[in-house]
């Protein structure tokens, strides 16, 4: 398997996918961006080359039609007819979007530090639509039984919302200096609270790990600094 092709109630001329580790795998020793880029758009049959992001788990969101190559920003949106949104991820969370007609699309790039800052609030208010007309889909990303977090990442969740404690189970150890407090954190829970505080209901998938299945995607904290990144797109066919 090459790709994954979202399973969601999306219009037919809405087009999305994410890669796996043997379609195709951005690193990031890659000398040669724009080469890389293109054997996506091959593999992919993209209508448009599309414009890669300089992710720093901000909230930044841009419009894919008007960025340039390497803008900083963790999502790009669209309402152009072949405008390829795309992020790339190794454990972190790509979120895509789009709403019941057709008309809009974004891809966010979701890792905790954007979560916990607003990304997916910030893409929602870029598209501007109804939160009943939006459909989501979680992509792969490392999941609820891998991601081991500390206090900090914990209390910055639930001290803006009470109700992500939900999202964590508690993985407390006893070390010889004393009480080593973990959680492991659910990335894709802690998502959909997100988006069904801004009333977003209509979410899909959310069922893959990337740390526990190596043989479909590289994972930052099975293989470090140096592995690879699948890429996550959508867009408009017409």
């Amino acid at each position: 398997m090459k790709y994954i092709t979202p399973n969601w109630p999306a219009p037919d001329h809405v087009k999305a996918y994410t890669t796996t580790r043997l379609g195709w795998g951005d690193t990031v020793s890659r000398a040669d961006k724009a080469a890389s880029i293109e054997q996506l758009t091959t593999l992919l049959e993209l209508p448009n080359t599309p414009i890669w992001l300089t992710q720093h788990h901000g909230i930044n969101v841009v419009d894919a039609a008007l960025s340039e190559r390497g803008t900083e920003a963790d999502a790009s949106f669209s309402h152009a007819a072949q405008e390829v949104c795309m992020i790339e991820t190794a454990d972190c969370l790509p979120v895509i979007i789009c709403n019941r007609q057709g008309t809009r699309v974004a891809a966010i790039h979701a890792g905790w530090r954007g979560l916990v800052n607003g990304i997916i609030e910030a893409t929602l208010q870029k598209l501007a639509q109804p939160s009943d007309e939006l459909l989501v889909w979680l992509g792969p990303a490392i999941g609820p039984t891998k991601f081991e977090v500390g206090r900090d990442v914990y209390e910055a969740f639930v001290s803006k919302h009470a109700e992500a404690k939900n999202a964590f189970i508690p993985r407390t150890q006893t070390t010889c200096t004393g009480y080593d407090e973990k959680w492991l954190a659910n990335l894709y829970d802690l998502a959909r609270l997100r988006l069904n505080l801004q009333g977003v209901t209509q979410i899909y998938g959310g069922d893959y790990c990337t740390h526990s299945q190596p043989d479909l995607f590289y994972s930052y904290r099975r293989e470090g600094a140096g592995t690879g990144r699948m890429a996550s797109v959508v867009f408009l066919s017409s």
